[in-house]
């Protein structure tokens, strides 16, 4: 094959230029503006449950303000999701406080209940205090098992900030990923399921909460004719010709959500009753993940090879494939940290592939995939 197939290529409405067209035209070229007020509002009709949106440079920008809005900072514990990117782990030790890591469950390889209340009552235990937050991760746009982990966050009073980044549309029993925790963080980095090129989102309760996370979020600048500064603020807003791409974006976001589960459904089928190949899908009808990047389990014994060196293989055809996330509690700058494992996350990373999934994926492409990842299978 001639053309090289990505995992997640970002995709143009066709509409995004008008609207940075419009932010020009009316020198609307600054860190707030038109666009960014109807992308918020956008965005907040789409996520429902009554929220408020507020529209950030970086999901990692929003994962920081939402543990600062916590309460988080130097000595506390932040119970962290160890399978994920560093990105929902950093921002906890940019405020002085420590991760720690939990391991994930097979069902949605996600944050293990079970194991995140043992975590609760280990830390007590050995620290004398609840950690401050709990902060769960929807991984590859799979929906955590989020209700048991927010009634356990209920029982014993702790927050949780919800990492949405990844999943965008994705739900749990008709509610939209995002929405169960005090705070939900979403990403529009340039291969999430829309971009703003970079950027993010924090997801709020309330209109005082946004306002609260606008405050922070430039410079936290009190309302003063003068430059009056009475807490520490960042500079995290999102500028109006971004969120000019994002109103563009939304235009599409359904159709990317669709056609995301489109290619996972192909590869499914495809992949069905080939023996050593798993392909991650819903673990049941509460589960309706937007398959932000198809996976598979690669089984060596099984299959007579390994996932690096299908991995190797496939980017020789001309097709981009990723490991799975290298869980935290392995990573050498969160060596010393807690953690609490079970074995999952490290099986998981030691076999599994992210295989393309985007919106330029076409069916020919995902036949031509599956094929070639086949014929590594056997050798």
């Amino acid at each position: 094959m001639d053309k090289r197939i990505y995992l997640c290529l970002a995709h143009m409405s066709g509409k995004e230029q008008g609207f940075i067209k419009e932010a020009f035209d009316t020198n609307w070229v600054v860190p707030l503006g038109p666009n960014v007020n109807a992308f918020e509002d956008e965005l907040k009709h789409f996520v429902g449950q009554d929220k408020e949106v507020v529209a950030l440079s970086a999901g990692t920008a929003a994962i920081h303000l939402g543990l600062i809005q916590l309460g988080v900072g130097a000595g506390d514990e932040v119970i962290c999701q160890s399978f994920t990117f560093c990105a929902s782990a950093n921002p906890v030790a940019y405020q002085g406080a420590k991760p720690v890591f939990v391991d994930s469950e097979e069902d949605t390889w996600n944050m293990d209940p079970v194991l995140l209340e043992e975590a609760i009552k280990d830390r007590i235990a050995k620290t004398g205090k609840k950690p401050k937050a709990i902060l769960p991760v929807h991984l590859y746009g799979m929906p955590a098992r989020i209700d048991e982990i927010c009634a356990i966050a209920a029982k014993y009073d702790i927050p949780v900030l919800e990492d949405a980044a990844e999943a965008l549309g994705s739900e749990f029993k008709g509610q939209k990923c995002g929405t169960f925790g005090t705070f939900g963080v979403l990403s529009f980095n340039g291969n999430k399921m829309i971009t703003t090129s970079g950027g993010g989102a924090l997801i709020v309760p309330d209109e005082s909460t946004k306002k609260q996370t606008m405050f922070y979020a430039t410079q936290a600048r009190e309302p003063f004719p003068h430059y009056q500064h009475e807490k520490i603020g960042y500079n995290y807003r999102m500028s109006n010709i971004c969120a000019g791409i994002g109103r563009g974006q939304m235009t599409v976001l359904d159709e990317h959500i669709a056609h995301h589960r489109h290619v996972h459904a192909l590869y499914e089928n495809a992949f069905e009753g080939v023996d050593g190949i798993t392909l991650k899908s819903n673990p049941d009808g509460r589960f309706n993940a937007n398959y932000w990047l198809s996976t598979i389990l690669i089984d060596p014994v099984k299959t007579g090879t390994n996932y690096d060196e299908v991995r190797r293989k496939l980017d020789e055809r001309g097709i981009e494939t990723r490991p799975l996330w290298k869980p935290m509690h392995l990573q050498p700058v969160y060596a010393t940290n807690p953690c609490y494992v079970n074995g999952v996350s490290e099986r998981l990373f030691n076999m599994g592939l992210c295989i393309p999934a985007g919106p330029w994926v076409t069916d020919e492409d995902v036949a031509y995939i599956v094929e070639q990842i086949k014929a590594c299978c056997k050798g």
